[in-house]
């Protein structure tokens, strides 16, 4: 799925973390403690400076290995590959569980084994997907919600967009802005946009939109079609530098995308600005996963120290300060207080954003709808159309 692949992307434009040690292509560890396979999101890795706080305090040396962030392939490798054995844990875009669980690739949590869950915000503990016949097959790691990117100074001069302001998706499909709208080459973000305005909007009758039936999928999909074929999208952006660059050069005046893009257009001097939609946030989540390799070599109890410790604020101010999001739970916040952190006002502002973004309607996404195949096989019509 492009839209991991470009995550990566943006962890890797950031600045790196000093101190760090590379053990094979990819794999980074602190010096000492017991060894834990990580196979999980690159956005996730803090580096042997961050890494080396976890062996200091529970004496686990981990072991990290980007797992591509490719959903699918990730999904194919933990089913018919060896990453289930060949590592103890995971993290991975939320709504693989059921497949991975059904299949023996994870593991169930033993949440009486994680105490710092209980001080996780409520809706973190309520999402879905993390769950699969009544267990916890997921842990919500680090959170956040996408919506629109816009170029508030083109807008101005369109009819109906002279405040500069979009706080719906009926832009991106609005003919008077044709051939200046985008929508991401995936159709893991693309679909659920889409069929978060039809619903909001009444065009549709649809129940989650990230998980759509084989009816409301070919709605969302025949709109969507019929909205490339009359030209509406300049492009399909792929990967984090094309998303940039199609609103930096200004071909684009409105996309869907993630907010890291706006802080990079900003920094660049383009007044560019997250919309605010009133249909709602695609809300995600990237999920902790136990894999059975970590049973096999004797280490369930080890990776569950590990879930506590993501769970108990250093991990969290961490994802915070470098990435902008947030580990759902109040720990972080105390720990940076309680440590006197230098980042503590801009950790607050980070986690009361998100919390604000999710305090609304949030629809969630979903890398593994029940009608996977049926997304893939519309997606590509819709490619070719």
């Amino acid at each position: 799925m492009d839209t991991n692949i470009s995550r990566r992307r943006i962890l890797q434009m950031m600045a790196t973390l000093p101190g760090l040690a590379l053990i094979g292509p990819g794999c980074t560890r602190p010096a000492s403690g017991t060894d834990v396979r990580f196979f999980g999101t690159g956005t996730l890795d803090v580096g042997a400076k961050g890494w080396g706080r976890l062996s200091d305090d529970e004496h686990v040396r981990m072991m990290f290995k980007d797992n591509g962030n490719d959903a699918g392939p990730v999904i194919a490798q933990m089913t018919a590959g060896t990453a289930a054995a060949d590592y103890d844990l995971g993290g991975l875009l939320g709504g693989a569980e059921t497949v991975l669980g059904s299949g023996g690739a994870i593991l169930p949590w033993d949440m009486s084994k994680i105490p710092n869950w209980a001080t996780a915000w409520p809706w973190a503990k309520s999402i879905e997907h993390t769950r699969w016949k009544n267990q916890q097959f997921g842990i919500p790691l680090v959170v956040n919600a996408d919506s629109m990117i816009y170029l508030p100074d083109r807008l101005k001069q369109v009819p109906g967009y002279e405040s500069g302001i979009v706080d719906s998706y009926a832009a991106v499909f609005d003919p008077m802005l044709r051939g200046r709208t985008a929508m991401e080459d995936t159709w893991t973000n693309s679909v659920i946009f889409t069929a978060i305005y039809l619903k909001q909007s009444g065009q549709l009758s649809i129940n989650e939109p990230g998980n759509l039936t084989e009816t409301e999928l070919r709605g969302v999909m025949e709109f969507l079609i019929d909205r490339k074929r009359s030209g509406q999208f300049r492009t399909l952006w792929n990967g984090w530098e094309q998303g940039v660059e199609v609103l930096r050069s200004g071909e684009v005046w409105v996309m869907t995308g993630w907010e890291p893009i706006v802080k990079a257009l900003v920094d660049q001097g383009i007044n560019a600005k997250y919309a605010i939609p009133k249909e709602g946030y695609e809300g995600w989540s990237i999920d902790l996963l136990l894999h059975s390799g970590a049973e096999r070599r004797g280490l369930v109890d080890v990776c569950h120290k590990v879930a506590n410790w993501l769970h108990g604020g250093a991990y969290g101010a961490e994802m915070a300060t470098s990435r902008g999001y947030a580990v759902p739970n109040s720990s972080t916040l105390s720990f940076a207080k309680e440590h006197g952190l230098s980042d503590t006002a801009k950790i607050s502002e980070t986690l009361g954003h998100v919390q604000s973004k999710m305090s609304g309607t949030i629809f969630w996404q979903n890398v593994r709808p029940d009608n996977y195949r049926l997304y893939e096989e519309w997606w590509s019509k819709f490619k070719s159309a």
